[in-house]
């Protein structure tokens, strides 16, 4: 029997102020958070079942819960999982305002949801406690083991209010990247002692502090449960970056996942002046490599991410002094993947027949970060499908906040109209190539918005660049893949148990 864990090391002890959950020894795989709820709670439950770390995406759980109860909630899990929501008149309120029986109608539009700002509304901080903690009840449901949430530093207006929805369900690990996350360190200890938790935000040209908080007891009163401290892996790219976190012990994380430039999703520009090959790719270089040794030396636990999806890499991985890897791809693909299933059966087809193409898209997303893009035909990957999209910004997690001439806070997308963002301050240039990531992937998953005018919104897709593991895969299972069968593979060189 191959061995689900690695080694006997403990996971570290929480603040004694805090409480914290049972010790667990670490998991070798963890199991990438991708996309919009692609990495949702069945995919999540599969892998944490089988001893591993599950993980869910803590992107836009509003967005995702709203819409999954306007289609009638199949199967009742949702409102199954808000049945053991702490507050009852709270969840009561998210299935008043959202819940259809029988669904809507197959053209209908999905109603609106209230914005991010840095003062979010109630409504929108209730709708994501709710939604982040239905994805991760559901994906801890009927078993005892780990589970995570991961959540991108750039979503700072929605991070406060997601991890605590997350722990309020109980969740074991908070994943970050797509930034720096110094603050989070801090603001889980602060909402697991049921304080405020508040994070910085970032304001363009703002000449004033600004943040953004959840306050527990405000939003639960009495209804507030103990709550655990979930441990907290920073995903960072350079061991210079985990040497920083881990210097002060207030910003320092459990662990680290070394991410490289193949992973999946949003990825670091690489190091000094962007420089593009001959497919308008960025090009990294050594300089975008952590150095592992040095890794190891810090003593902190990591996992190595990107490229690492066949079980010779996880093997070299652990060799290298990793306590495992984290993978994205061969789970994404998985028939436990929250991807529809005709967009899994056209991935699938491409990768048979050799032609299932990752393109790193410096421009694509409005963050400024790279994003990997599949290229497929009807989807915003090809250009003529991007141009015929009406640009406009109804989601707006990716929205910038920045400081208008009077001192007020407004809010701009490189996605949005282009004349409303340069009106906003932006620069014209900064606009060109950028897709609507927020509608593109939440399409994905079988949730695409249908404007009033009848114009359907597209997908868009992403994996990681790396596709060795899924080859080996298909070539096992022509016709697919479990997240199980996944797992199997992928701890083939590992030690067996005893």
């Amino acid at each position: 029997m191959v061995s689900t864990l690695t080694d006997t090391t403990e996971l570290p002890i929480a603040d004694a102020a805090v409480a914290t959950g049972p010790q667990r020894r670490h998991p070798a795989i963890i199991q990438g958070g991708m996309g919009v709820a692609v990495s949702g709670w069945r995919l999540a439950r599969a892998v944490s079942r089988a001893g591993q770390l599950g993980v869910i995406s803590g992107t836009a759980m509003d967005a995702v819960i709203a819409r999954r109860l306007q289609d009638g909630d199949p199967g009742g899990h949702y409102r199954r999982a808000l049945e053991h929501f702490p507050s009852p008149a709270m969840a009561q309120r998210v299935l008043d305002k959202y819940f259809i029986e029988g669904g809507r109608a197959e053209d209908a539009s999905y109603k609106p949801l209230p914005k991010l700002t840095i003062d979010t509304s109630v409504a929108a901080q209730e709708l994501a406690l709710v939604g982040n903690f239905a994805e991760v009840w559901l994906a801890k449901e009927g078993h005892d083991g780990v589970v995570g949430t991961n959540c991108l530093e750039k979503i700072q207006m929605a991070n406060p209010t997601a991890i605590l929805g997350a722990m309020l369900a109980g969740v074991d690990y908070v994943l970050m990247g797509a930034g720096i996350p110094r603050e989070i360190p801090q603001l889980i200890r602060a909402l697991a002692a049921g304080q405020v938790g508040r994070i910085p935000v970032d304001v363009s040209g703002g000449t004033e502090h600004h943040y953004v908080e959840a306050d527990p007891v405000a939003l639960l009163g009495d209804d507030l449960p103990p709550l655990t401290r979930p441990n907290f892996l920073a995903i960072i790219s350079l061991d210079q970056l985990a040497s920083y976190l881990h210097r002060d012990p207030e910003i320092r994380p459990d662990g680290f996942i070394v991410e490289r430039p193949p992973a999946g999703g949003h990825s670091a520009p690489p190091r000094g002046k962007m420089q593009l090959d001959e497919h308008g790719a960025p090009i990294y270089g050594a300089r975008d490599e952590a150095d592992l040794t040095k890794m190891a030396a810090i003593g902190l636990p990591f996992w190595m991410a990107g490229a690492y999806g066949t079980s010779e890499r996880v093997a070299a991985a652990v060799a290298a002094g990793a306590q495992g890897v984290q993978v994205g791809t061969v789970f994404a693909l998985s028939s436990d993947s929250g991807l529809t299933d005709e967009a899994r059966a056209l991935l699938l087809g491409r990768l048979r027949e050799g032609e299932l193409v990752v393109r790193n898209d410096p421009r694509a997303s409005p963050t400024g970060f790279p994003f990997k893009v599949i290229s497929v035909d009807g989807t915003v990957s090809q250009q003529e499908v991007y141009d015929a999209r009406p640009r406009l910004c109804d989601l707006s997690y990716l929205r910038q906040a920045y400081q208008r001439e009077d001192g007020s806070i407004g809010y701009r997308c490189a996605a949005e109209p282009v004349h409303m963002f340069v009106k906003k301050g932006g620069s014209v240039e900064d606009t060109v190539g950028r897709k609507c990531l927020c509608n593109g992937l939440v399409a994905t998953i079988g949730m695409a918005q249908h404007r009033k005018d009848g114009y359907v919104e597209d997908r868009i897709m992403t994996l990681g660049e790396d596709l060795d593991g899924p080859r080996d895969l298909i070539a096992r299972h022509p016709q697919g893949w479990s997240a199980t069968q996944a797992l199997a593979y992928l701890q083939e060189g590992l030690p067996s148990s005893s």
